[in-house]
């Protein structure tokens, strides 16, 4: 059977800023999912130009698969290093958007003085994001949700705090569209099982991932609030989940370790 790990990267697989452990333990992490050939793929909200100068930074284990930009992106890595986008999937969300571009969706908001949006290199074709007050994010994902169910448009809100500044992040995405869609649309293309699978996370916009039935990490620098939303998911298939004590990269080579990857 394949061995596949899907991790989060901010707040999970890399390394939390003064922990020591963590880059100790990434070190341990990158020559174990090696050496037991354990299929990496990224799962994250970075743009791939973001993920690259993340994988150098912070010497990260090469992925054989990246998944960017909150699951609306799909890349593989080949044995050269090469990088190509996963045009199926690019046609798959051009199917469910139709004629409603991310561009037609944010003049809906222009007026909207709770959002800013975010640079131009944190957009793409298939993900409009904004910054917003993190302390105002329930009331501003209830009022994005409102919006495009007024003009329905084809798309879906996804809102998470910033592990590193605090800030409220707004993320529009093709209706269902997640982490957890192009994962499931990867494992499918890759021709994988999903019990082959393992899952980790720390923040909101991995719920979906977390909750998809996957065998799922959560690092035990993870807000209070969405352990005990994943604990509950998971109140008749305890096995299935993992809650770390350990934070970010630790909780992740634990994990890793209780379900048998390495």
């Amino acid at each position: 059977m394949s061995k596949v790990l899907a991790t989060d990267l901010d707040g999970t697989l890399i390394p939390l800023s003064k922990k020591p452990e963590n880059e100790h333990d990434l070190d341990t992490l990158r020559a174990e999912l090696q050496a037991k050939q354990v299929t990496l793929t990224f799962v994250t909200g970075r743009h791939l130009e973001s993920v690259q100068d993340a994988i150098t930074q912070h010497r990260l284990p090469l992925p054989a698969w990246i998944i960017c930009d909150v699951g609306t992106s799909v890349y593989r890595r080949d044995e050269s290093g090469s990088i190509e986008l996963a045009t199926a999937y690019v046609e798959h969300l051009r199917s469910l958007v139709g004629d409603f571009p991310t561009s037609r969706v944010h003049e809906l908001f222009a007026e909207e003085t709770d959002l800013r949006k975010q640079e131009e290199e944190k957009q793409g074709e298939f993900k409009l994001s904004y910054y917003c007050d993190a302390d105002q994010l329930r009331k501003i994902i209830k009022s994005v949700r409102d919006t495009i169910t007024r003009h329905e448009a084809p798309y879906h809100v996804i809102g998470s705090v910033d592990p590193f500044n605090g800030d409220g992040l707004i993320d529009l995405l093709p209706t269902n569209v997640s982490k957890a869609y192009a994962l499931q649309w990867w494992t499918e293309h890759a021709g994988m099982d999903n019990s082959e699978l393992v899952f980790s996370g720390d923040s909101g916009n991995d719920l979906a991932a977390m909750t998809a039935g996957y065998r799922t990490i959560v690092v035990g620098n993870a807000a209070l609030d969405l352990v005990e939303t994943v604990r509950a998911h998971y109140e008749h298939e305890p096995a299935l989940l993992y809650v770390a004590e350990k934070p970010a990269t630790s909780g992740v080579l634990a994990g890793c370790r209780h379900f048998g990857l390495i």
